[in-house]
């Protein structure tokens, strides 16, 4: 009975001390299993292959995986510069090119820095104190080219209706 007690106070004094460099162990495991953030410089998002690390001073992008060896981060390209270094040099053709545009003289000729005066291209001229004698008059068609007209009309769409008919029943197949 004596050796009961004494391994069960034996496991008692040593349970805690074995969790206790168990779990100092871990602590310093998980330390060491994710990229340092140096006193929040660095904010860190997981990925599906490790971290994401942005340097919050900088702006600079950076992963970071656990390569068996321990963690390696590397900078990720930065699109960003390349944008601004292209936008740049657009902005620098485009000067170039408006400078070389206000060299060159003027090709066209009889340009007036002065808009034309605006006129109604609908409006009829008035007649002038001569031509008042010289009016011409369209007659109106009589009833019976007004007839004429109405027949053609009516038999031009009566043909319509019939070819869209003939046309239905060949697509359908129902000939």
């Amino acid at each position: 009975m004596r050796t009961a007690v004494s391994s069960s106070k034996f496991s008692f004094f040593l349970g805690p001390a074995v969790l206790a460099v168990c779990l100092g162990g871990a602590a310093g495991a998980v330390a060491q299993a994710a990229p340092d953030t140096e006193n929040g410089r660095y904010a860190l998002s997981p990925t599906a292959d490790g971290v994401l690390r942005l340097d919050t001073r900088t702006g600079a992008v950076s992963t970071c995986n656990n390569n068996g060896t321990g963690w390696a981060c590397y900078a990720v390209p930065d699109e960003r510069a390349a944008l601004d270094a292209e936008i740049g040099r657009l902005q620098a053709d485009n000067e170039k090119l408006k400078a070389q545009l206000a060299e060159r003289e003027p090709t066209i000729t009889g340009k007036i820095d002065e808009p034309m005066p605006k006129t109604d291209s609908m409006k009829k001229a008035e007649p002038k104190a001569g031509d008042s004698g010289r009016k011409v008059e369209i007659p109106l068609p009589s009833d019976r080219d007004m007839d004429r007209m109405m027949a053609f009309l009516e038999q031009a769409w009566r043909r319509l209706v019939e070819m869209a008919n003939r046309m239905q029943k060949d697509v359908t197949g129902k000939i």
